[in-house]
């Protein structure tokens, strides 16, 4: 099937690779002509775990093709796909300018039928949206089907998420559309939900909102535990064995960062409240994010006391593991509020710090124990598995004072008193030596 993708971040990239590597003819377009000719010469603008070597071998066999001109891309694809940025306007709406944008391309293009298919994250109504700014800028009477098929990859976990989901959602009003998707779609083995467009982009925010709740949670529970001394992971572990609840996403820590649960809980919200519904709970949920990283803050204060002249090491800077995102990192406000009152923070991240660099005046190390050198604290702001094999005796002789102030949960209580660490973690009892 011929392809077209427009947009080649996370979203669209991933889609790309992904249907051609299930065989299909596919063409990415980016406006941006650096990145497109970076992607050309194998140079990939993200880090994902096995997205070069995906998008590399597609190349080599000419079903993965990259172009910075729109319009030629449309022309090639049968399905087009739109997969552009959505980012948040300062009041938090979803700006949809890029959207309708690439719906006027596809209207001055198309000359025979076509499935476009929003992906990206967009408010309910949208695909209404795209169908009318097609429909007024057609030069001619073409037929168009407009269908919602929302993503629910995971940057780390993208190739993985894209090839083996949990589900496909298409929402289409037409069933010649709903055909065309499931063909599409035939080669990965995954329950395919048909719905109305409609209920299909509400799946994508309701998704996100609920998991975004639950971390929430999770967290508020950690401020009772440490009031109370209980154990959040072990409260986790009891709630997360009720098949009702499940385990994932009850990791107390410093808050959810990255470019979709932050933006898409104030996006719910505003779009619950301009169709007249107040989401309480997603303003709690929103609200005690935010305190995270406060609280956390204050920790460090409390136990490393005046913090002005200070170093203190970082370890992780990306908003989650096995990416280089800083898009929301809970770690920037973390830095950024230690460096106001004179802290001299020396930080290590395996692929982040490039990004990092564009956002933090910082003093950037070549390795996690460089961080930890002289270093009167030592902070874990992302649990990147490399972290969870360091050697520990080397991190303790380095550090000037044994204090790691853990706000990922990373280690466990017993091997911190093993090693005669001052260990202060999210929602479990302090370790002293």
């Amino acid at each position: 099937m011929k392809i077209c993708v427009i947009g080649t971040g996370y979203v669209g990239l991933a889609t790309a690779a992904v249907f051609a590597e299930l065989g299909n003819d596919v063409v990415a377009a980016d406006m941006d002509k650096g990145k497109i000719d970076n992607l050309n010469k194998g140079i990939m603008p993200i880090f994902e775990p096995g997205l070069k070597e995906i998008v590399e071998r597609n190349a080599k066999h000419n079903r993965l093709h990259f172009t910075h001109d729109n319009k030629a891309a449309i022309k090639h694809g049968d399905v087009i796909f739109i997969c552009v940025g959505t980012p948040p306007k300062d009041n938090w709406e979803t700006e949809l300018l890029y959207v309708e944008n690439v719906a006027k391309e596809i209207a001055s293009v198309i000359d025979s039928y076509k499935v476009i298919v929003h992906k990206s994250t967009v408010p309910v109504e949208t695909g209404d949206k795209i169908r009318s700014v097609i429909k007024q800028h057609l030069k001619h009477e073409i037929e168009f089907d407009v269908v919602s098929n929302p993503e629910f990859l995971r940057e780390g976990t993208a190739i993985k998420d894209t090839l083996e989901p949990d589900r496909i959602v298409i929402g289409s009003e037409s069933d010649r559309a709903s055909e065309v998707m499931k063909k599409l779609y035939s080669h990965i083995k995954a329950p395919i939900i048909i719905t109305d467009i409609r209920s299909a982009e509400l799946i994508k925010h309701a998704s996100n909102s609920f998991l975004a709740t639950k971390i929430s949670f999770i967290n508020a529970l950690g401020q009772i535990c440490e009031r109370t001394g209980a154990d959040v992971e072990k409260v986790a572990e009891g709630m997360g064995l009720d098949k009702r609840i499940g385990r994932a996403f009850l990791n107390a820590g410093i808050g959810y960062g990255g470019s979709c649960f932050p933006k898409d809980i104030q996006a719910f919200i505003n779009i619950s409240k301009n169709l007249g519904y107040d989401f309480s709970i997603l303003k709690a949920t929103h609200d005690i994010n935010e305190s995270q990283s406060k609280q956390y803050i204050d920790k460090v204060k409390k136990y490393l006391g005046d913090v002005h002249g200070k170093t203190i090491g970082v370890l992780g800077l990306s908003f989650k593991p096995n990416t280089d995102d800083m898009r929301f990192a809970p770690s920037i406000p973390i830095i950024e509020a230690l460096q106001r009152e004179g802290a001299i923070i020396r930080a290590y991240d395996p692929e982040a710090m490039g990004k990092a660099g564009q956002l933090l005046k910082i003093q950037f190390c070549k390795s996690p124990y460089d961080a930890a050198a002289d270093a009167d604290a030592l902070l874990t702001l992302t649990e990147w598995n490399e972290f969870k094999r360091l050697d520990l005796r080397k991190i303790k002789s380095l550090l000037k004072n044994p204090l790691i102030i853990d706000g990922r949960n990373i280690y466990s209580l017993e091997e911190m008193k093993k090693h005669g660490f001052h260990y202060i973690s999210i929602g479990r009892k302090e370790i002293t030596p």
